[in-house]
């Protein structure tokens, strides 16, 4: 498990930690990893050229005392301080010892232009709002030139509790982070900034519970379901699609393909579509009848395609199981009713739709993804999936967000999402929560949607017919055979 603790946590525990230690330890084991990724990306240290944007903060004495390693190796290290008066005086001297250099007033840009690596070291994790005047022309050089750059524990002007991005900010090729992720690392538009992040372990002690988790392979593989000697299709679980309508039966189908491949036993169809349905996956039970007298199901996925139909979302807002709501169930549902549902509900909005449901602009939930997925979580009562280039899920009463980042920009397209319902529908029907059953169907769904992808174009059945690989994928790496 992947995890990313508040600036406030990680300040607390590194002060904790610095009480125990030599004064200067902590920063010097940050410089050491610090110094040991720019070695490795350069590749050649000695006759490099390379510039640190130095601040006022201990990031700009990390990129020091990481300076004065690169220094000792060979390495041209110019240093361009953006407050002289202010800079860390240890490492400023450690710099110099080892036969770095100060960039001259004015200097920095024209350094940048002749450097092989970029340290941006401007601001720290308590930075907020974007950078000021002199660090962005500084960090425009930086993206300018040919130069790799490396962030110091995370790209300045980016907001690290949040991901939000207000202003310039440095976009990094490297992003060495001290102790843990900091949500901004992991959440876009930030995460965007990071490019790749390499985590270097200080220390730090740290509590159970943190801001934000990602899961990994291993974390996924644990919690699917696998049937046993004694399962059969019932006791794996039955998930029902209330879905599509004469205008969009393809929705149906896709929401069909998703759950078909999600763990359940079997999957009922209730809609205008069950011709479309039934041609497609003979192994559908399709019923006419409506929710409440399809048969018996464990699970329900209501909203793909449904237009105008809200009497058939109310239907199933209204049953005793888990229900997930996605698309036109969105727009239709009542908040009350949702509110006040006993069993457990998922929804999965997009951007556009969270903020149609939040009253605010697309562009606000996009820029502030975790506080939105958090709002509309409490608001609803609900466990909500936020979809987007990094996938939310969040629980009404708090606790750590999962974070999911397996995507790819080829899944932007039309019928994806209903998939994802299916799919996560199908876990749901299987036993699991809503969280979990969220963040392994958006999981898989993302690494469906790689290898369909593949680099080219890709429609949303293709990543359907995917799904079957990315769990294959998922368990092999884990060791997992056909069954446990």
């Amino acid at each position: 498990m992947r995890t990313a603790y508040s600036v406030e946590t990680v300040r607390a525990a590194e002060r904790d930690l610095m009480a125990r230690l030599p004064e200067g330890a902590l920063m010097q084991r940050a410089a050491a990893g610090l110094a040991a990724a720019c070695a490795e990306l350069l590749g050649r240290v000695y006759g490099s050229r390379v510039v640190l944007l130095v601040g006022s903060g201990d990031n700009g004495g990390d990129a020091l005392y990481a300076g004065a390693r690169l220094a000792r190796r060979g390495a041209g290290v110019t240093a361009v301080l953006l407050a002289a008066d202010r800079t860390h005086p240890a490492g400023l001297a450690a710099l110099r010892r080892a036969g770095g250099s100060v960039a001259a007033s004015g200097g920095g840009e024209a350094a940048i232009g002749r450097a092989d690596l970029v340290v941006d070291g401007i601001v720290g994790i308590g930075g907020r709002g974007g950078l000021r005047p002199e660090a962005a022309a500084l960090a425009a050089a930086a993206e300018r030139s040919r130069a790799a750059v490396v962030a110091v524990d995370l790209p300045s002007g980016i907001e690290a509790d949040t991901g939000q991005v207000l202003g310039a900010a440095v976009r990094a090729d490297l992003t060495v982070t001290f102790g843990t992720h900091k949500p901004g690392l992991l959440i876009d538009p930030a995460r965007e900034h990071a490019g790749s992040v390499r985590l270097v372990d200080i220390g730090l002690d740290l509590p159970a519970e943190p801001e934000l988790e990602a899961l990994q392979h291993a974390d996924v593989a644990r919690l699917l379901p696998v049937p046993g000697a004694e399962s059969d299709k019932y006791r794996r679980g039955v998930v029902g699609i209330a879905a599509g309508s004469a205008r969009y039966p393809g929705a149906a189908v896709l929401a069909v393909s998703g759950a078909l491949r999600g763990g359940a036993g079997a999957v009922r169809y209730v809609g205008p579509a069950g011709d479309a349905v039934i041609a497609r996956f003979p192994e559908t039970l399709v019923s006419d009848r409506g929710p409440h007298k399809a048969g018996r199901v464990q699970a329900w996925v209501t909203g793909p395609g449904a237009g105008d139909d809200a009497g058939t979302v109310a239907e199933v807002v209204g049953a005793e199981v888990p229900v997930l709501i996605d698309a036109d169930g969105l727009r239709l549902a009542d908040r009350d009713a949702v509110r006040a549902r006993t069993a457990p509900t998922l929804m999965t909005p997009h951007a556009g739709e969270a903020a149609a449901l939040l009253g605010v602009d697309r562009e606000e939930v996009e820029g502030a993804r975790l506080p939105a997925v958090r709002e509309l979580a409490a608001r609803y009562r609900a466990t909500v999936l936020l979809k987007g280039s990094t996938t939310l899920v969040a629980d009404p009463d708090g606790g750590a967000v999962r974070v999911n980042a397996t995507g790819t920009a080829w899944l932007a397209t039309a019928g994806s999402g209903d998939v994802l319902s299916g799919l996560a529908g199908s876990l749901l029907a299987s036993g699991l929560s809503p969280r979990d059953a969220g963040s392994v169907a958006a999981y898989l769904h993302g690494l469906a949607g790689r290898f369909a992808a593949a680099g080219a174009p890709v429609g949303a059945h293709d990543v359907a017919g995917a799904v079957a690989r990315a769990w294959r994928d998922v368990r092999a790496e884990t060791g997992g055979g056909p069954g446990r």
